[in-house]
């Protein structure tokens, strides 16, 4: 076999056998298959697909690229969830302490940011001396001691998707069903958690911008899923608009942290209930109804805060955040667009704030590169909201960045109006 062979047969929209695709994913973890030679097969996916037998191969290569984690030493049932991405989606940070607070465990493994999306582990690293990277043993014991705890891909779990996931995000090689369906079940399918939650993003900030593209997504990851003999469920969720207020890594810790504290409702609150309620049904904890109610009193209770303070805390971070988010990293520079007449907002698009807030720091241009922790959007609006002449649309904040204009006039540019 060779890589010339395979990228010739995906760019003709031939089926690849098992054991080709098994070497493929071998032979680019090993270093055999150079970046660029894999960024062309990529490329060949996005443009002509793989077929359900060739994603569910993919899938398991990549899973089988490294260690399949062993959770038997987690006491309870786990629970594992994870997100296609979208433009604010800091859910992971306030579902995991919910679902946690009401007995069950969330072992966590997440990724970085990808295209005009955030990572939850950039996100995490904004708190200070918080630590992504913990032994197999330490990570369990958090969970085990606090319910929940995320930890970043290490290099002996699934190391073949840890490559191609900055690769696809360096060569515009994201928004492709098999591949994104083959990069997150690799990961969660080596987590090896007894339950999985997905939570399938469809809108102008999602990779599935249609919801026939996000039912295709889900149906596929469960059907792999299953297949692996795990119980898992998909979900299709909203991301027309940015899900909250705030857009950029400490900014979205920031209201994950006010969401918990009862200072945040609306969307973002309701998202979260409801894929907190979910897991906790998967895991057995009664009816939908019965688990809804429990993950709200989790949250009105601070129990939920009380779990993501010992977690930061067993995880090298400062707690303190919990109490006081004035302690997160703060902006050097900041811009404010105000509204220049009487307006009504319609619609926003997302990944337009996304990539915005990209400009300006938030997000990674380059495979491999820095992001300013501080950069970001905070919305002041949202779709249907009346805003009058002069009043705030959203403040831009980066350290790294002086000059908003570009940015400024992306941003707006998100924003759909009509005269009021």
């Amino acid at each position: 076999m060779n890589i010339i062979d395979i990228i010739s047969k995906t760019k003709r929209s031939e089926e690849l056998s098992d054991e080709e695709i098994k070497w493929l994913v071998n032979s680019y973890t090993s270093g055999e298959t150079a970046d660029y030679q894999m960024a062309a097969w990529l490329m060949a996916v996005c443009l002509n697909g793989l077929t359900e037998r060739e994603t569910v191969s993919l899938t398991l290569a990549m899973r089988d690229s490294g260690d399949i984690l062993d959770l038997s030493c987690i006491d309870g049932v786990t629970v594992d969830k994870h997100s296609t991405g979208g433009v604010g989606d800091k859910t992971s940070l306030v579902i995991g302490p919910v679902a946690a607070a009401c007995g069950i465990k969330v072992p966590k493994m997440s990724g970085r940011g990808l295209g005009h999306t955030g990572g939850t582990i950039d996100k995490l690293e904004s708190i200070s001396g918080f630590r992504t990277e913990l032994p197999f043993a330490d990570f369990a014991k958090i969970v085990n001691t606090t319910g929940f705890a995320i930890i970043s891909q290490s290099g002996d779990l699934c190391p073949a998707d840890k490559k191609m996931y900055a690769l696809r995000n360096a060569t515009s090689a994201v928004d492709s069903i098999p591949l994104i369906c083959a990069s997150i079940m690799s990961k969660k399918l080596a987590l090896n958690a007894d339950c999985l939650l997905l939570d399938v993003k469809c809108g102008s900030g999602a990779f599935m911008k249609t919801q026939e593209d996000a039912e295709k997504l889900a149906r596929l990851m469960e059907r792999v899923g299953r297949a692996a003999g795990k119980k898992c469920r998909a979900i299709v969720t909203d991301m027309d608009s940015p899900l909250g207020n705030n857009i950029g890594n400490a900014l979205e810790v920031r209201e994950a942290v006010e969401l918990l504290q009862g200072k945040v409702k609306g969307p973002l609150y309701d998202t979260c209930i409801d894929l907190a309620a979910n897991m906790l049904e998967l895991a057995g904890k009664g009816t939908i109804e019965q688990c809804t109610a429990m993950a709200e009193e989790a949250v009105s209770s601070g129990a939920a805060l009380d779990v993501l303070r010992r977690t930061i805390a067993m995880q090298g971070g400062d707690s303190s955040i919990c109490d006081d988010v004035s302690l997160l990293p703060q902006a050097k520079f900041s811009h404010e667009i105000r509204a220049s007449r009487d307006v009504r907002i319609v619609a926003v698009n997302s990944e337009e704030i996304g990539m915005a807030s990209l400009m300006l720091g938030a997000g990674r241009t380059v495979k491999d590169g820095d992001i300013d922790a501080t950069a970001g959007i905070v919305m002041a609006c949202g779709v249907g909201d009346n805003i009058s002449m002069h009043a705030p649309l959203m403040t831009l904040y980066s350290s790294v960045c002086s000059d908003f204009s570009e940015a400024a006039v992306r941003a707006v540019r998100a924003l759909t109006f009509e005269d009021i």
